[in-house]
């Protein structure tokens, strides 16, 4: 099983307060026979308007790395993967990348960024490491 990043219980707490029950640390996505592991699968209890309550898994990445564009190709390459194997497997569930505010503010707000999530129809979980919230959900 790979390490957690360093936003992981960020990311819980920020989730948890926005009304999510995470379900899974990790979320195991087997197919043929590899394993492969998205960081949280979470779910949220149906509104009056839903019939069904939402299913989500979130792939969290911190842009450590030296170079921010290695660290964008890394995780736009996990989340392409991971994302067409849930589509096999698990249809229903939403992938989203998590990302820090100032990450989301800095290269992914950048015209390469930006080329990245619109072509990539990339859904993005932004949140606030300081406060442990959710600022903002981009699909």
């Amino acid at each position: 099983m790979p390490a957690k990043d360093i936003y992981h219980d960020t990311v819980i707490a920020a989730l948890t307060v926005d009304g999510w029950t995470i379900t899974d640390d990790p979320l195991q996505l087997r197919y043929k026979k590899r394993d492969l592991y998205v960081d949280l699968a979470a779910e949220r209890s149906p509104v009056a308007a839903e019939k069904e309550g939402r299913r989500i898994a979130v792939e969290i990445k911190s842009f450590l790395n030296k170079s921010q564009v290695e660290a964008l190709q890394e995780a736009l390459g996990q989340f392409l993967m991971y994302r067409e194997i849930l589509a096999e497997i698990e249809a229903e569930r939403i992938l989203y990348l998590a990302v820090p505010k100032h990450i989301y503010e800095g290269i992914l707000s950048e015209p390469l960024g930006r080329l990245m999530i619109d072509r990539s129809q990339l859904r993005l979980l932004v949140f606030s490491a300081k406060e442990e919230r959710i600022l903002k959900w981009i699909n």
